[in-house]
């Protein structure tokens, strides 16, 4: 049986033993919760020996009902707990010296999703380089990745860091929180008391799960538009049409998992796509949709797309699906079959108001130059990446635990 972190430091009185007497501040959202479903904020509350002075919240909130990217959430009291609950997405995104002066010990609790766009990673970096500098100790009680250990696309490009790329590591990246810690620690040269509550009985390459354990624990959205593990499994690639004008599902009640517009036609795109690297759409299942959004990217109008189905044992294959190359190859399909179509969003993304999307997400303009170009082939773009993939999995070797 799989324990996560927070399991095991409710359950390990010797665990917590180092946190008596000192101030514990949680870092959290609505999927920190245990086994039984108790947030990780009541269950800490309720232990004696741990003096709970502070919660934060990431993005979407620390209660999780902020919908969307560059919506803030304000700080607030939780007067049923009687302590602070600071926003590190509102008006800063960074601790304050006043808020890290409320606790002598940080503890996160995140559940993540495994791709170096989910802004997660990014507030974790933030944290430790805060902890660092006011000299407070950071915990992160470990959770899995429910993308496993897969490594997909190339390295963050120097210079493109942002709050969707903390650093230089792969889309899809294959660490837990946990384990990300410890290569920020290395990477960035920071000193601080740093711990992790380690995962129990993970076994990522198990079937059927692959990373998140499937009849086990109950998958409770880290976010908004993140409801399934299935969206977990397909967002390393739909996450880069946040980056263009097609719809990535919001409005829909299966977001991130398909998307489309009203101007394409699901067989003849799929069609393409199948003529220029039916390699890239193995592993899975894909099936035309259409869908009509309820909010963002044309509300109300009929739109036509591709659904990824990852969820089905017999079609889910995780060795041979790559999400990231998927939706690679229907943005180039897209460019061939509409070469005047507007095909790259230029509105604000994350607090950027001068780069391109796209570009931010990819950790670079690699990707975009290659769809744009039409003498280039799936090969030339598997010919780039591949080395800083191998390279990637020999790089992070060291921090796994």
């Amino acid at each position: 049986m799989i324990r996560f972190g927070l399991d095991r430091l409710l359950a390990e009185p010797e665990l917590r033993r180092p946190l008596a007497g000192r101030r514990v501040a949680l870092l959290a959202h609505p999927a920190s919760v245990t086994r039984d479903l108790v947030h990780a904020a009541d269950a800490l509350a309720a232990l004696p020996e741990v003096r709970l002075t502070a919660l934060f919240g990431p993005q979407h909130g620390a209660r999780g009902d902020k919908q969307d990217n560059m919506v803030e959430s304000p700080d607030e009291f939780d007067a049923r707990l009687g302590i602070p609950v600071f926003s590190l997405y509102g008006a800063v995104r960074r601790p304050t010296p006043a808020m890290m002066d409320t606790f002598d010990v940080l503890l996160v609790d995140l559940q993540d999703l495994g791709c170096r766009v989910y802004t997660y990673l990014t507030t974790l970096r933030y944290v430790l380089e805060a902890a660092a500098a006011h000299g407070k100790s950071v915990w992160v009680l470990d959770r899995p990745n429910p993308l496993g250990r897969g490594v997909e696309g190339g390295l963050l490009q120097p210079g493109w860091e942002s709050f969707v790329g903390a650093g230089s590591l792969p889309m899809r990246h294959g660490l837990t929180l946990g384990e990300a810690g410890r290569w920020f620690i290395a990477t960035l040269g920071l000193d601080l008391d740093y711990r992790v509550v380690s995962l129990e009985g993970w076994d990522p390459d198990a079937a059927p799960s692959y990373g998140w354990p499937l009849g086990e624990r109950t998958w409770i959205n880290p976010s908004p538009n993140a409801p399934t593990p299935w969206m977990a499994r397909c967002y390393p690639g739909t996450v880069l049409i946040e980056g263009t004008t097609l719809s990535e599902g919001r409005g829909t009640t299966r977001p991130l998992e398909g998307f489309g517009a009203p101007w394409i036609d699901p067989w003849r795109l799929l069609a393409e796509m199948e003529t220029l690297a039916p390699q890239w759409l193995a592993g899975c299942r894909l099936r035309p949709f259409f869908f009509e959004p309820t909010f963002h990217k044309y509300a109300g109008e009929r739109c036509g797309g591709i659904m990824i189905h990852v969820e089905d044992p017999a079609h889910y294959d995780p060795r041979r699906f790559r999400p990231w190359r998927l939706v690679a190859l229907t943005l180039k399909a897209l460019r061939r079959l509409h070469p005047d179509r507007p095909l790259w969003h230029a509105d604000p993304y994350e607090y950027e108001y001068e780069r391109l999307a796209i570009d931010l997400i990819d950790g670079g303009p690699r990707l975009r130059q290659w769809i744009e170009d039409e003498a280039a082939a799936p090969a030339d773009l598997d010919a780039m990446i591949e080395p800083e993939e191998r390279a990637w999995a020999e790089i992070r070797a060291p921090f796994l635990l």
